[in-house]
């Protein structure tokens, strides 16, 4: 099975954080895979077949042979079980739930931040008002968990880099790349994963215009 094709599906515009997180995660495993757009604009994920195959009808979907899987964070998962070299995820079982927790929480919560610094900021440079004030209390929660988890000249959460640093870092440049008044030592860090060869295979795809 480990030996099956994979396809990797997103989202057309290559904007979503979430296909941007498989994506890294497959380059980051030297994984050979392909690359498909799926147009969310004109529902073609409602489509009989890819809503069959995806199960939530969302983006990003992971093929791998027969088996088909949607949700970032289940791909990640899956994709660290099925191919254990090179790790995605911290080897320790404490830092692994905490990177596990910190996935869910940028998935779930700080929804100002990502509804006002959509990643059109990120990855079209795009730039947006200010934040409201909603978002600017969103913004604090952010720093006071970053706070507690990064330390001053931290280059990775928890001493190597995983899978974590990448969601992290997306979230972090919603704010740095569009101007706003980012805490020195957290755009620093989010700049150092903007760096990474496999982010920046993410960044520079080609995309279609807004």
């Amino acid at each position: 099975m480990s030996e099956a094709p994979l396809r990797l599906y997103a989202d057309a515009q290559f904007a979503s954080p979430y296909a941007m997180s498989v994506f890294v995660a497959l380059q980051e495993k030297q994984l050979k895979f392909e690359l498909f757009a799926v147009d969310l604009g004109t529902g073609a994920n409602h489509e009989e077949r890819y809503a069959v195959e995806s199960l939530t009808q969302r983006v990003p979907r992971l093929a791998h042979g027969d088996f088909s899987l949607s949700e970032s964070t289940a791909i990640t998962e899956y994709l660290d079980e099925t191919f254990p070299d090179a790790p995605i995820y911290p080897r320790g079982r404490n830092l692994r739930a905490r990177a596990r927790q910190l996935q869910a929480w940028l998935r779930s919560d700080l929804m100002p931040i990502r509804q006002e610094r959509s990643t059109e900021v990120v990855f079209y440079k795009k730039e947006a008002p200010a934040l409201s004030a909603a978002a600017e209390l969103a913004v604090q929660k952010l720093y006071f968990a970053v706070d507690q988890l990064l330390s001053q000249d931290a280059s990775n959460l928890f001493g190597e880099w995983c899978i974590a640093d990448t969601d992290l870092a997306v979230m972090l440049n919603r704010l740095v790349m569009n101007g706003d008044n980012v805490p020195a030592k957290f755009a620093s860090y989010a700049t150092r994963q903007w760096e990474r060869e496999s982010v920046q295979q993410w960044a520079k795809l080609s995309r279609p215009p807004l």
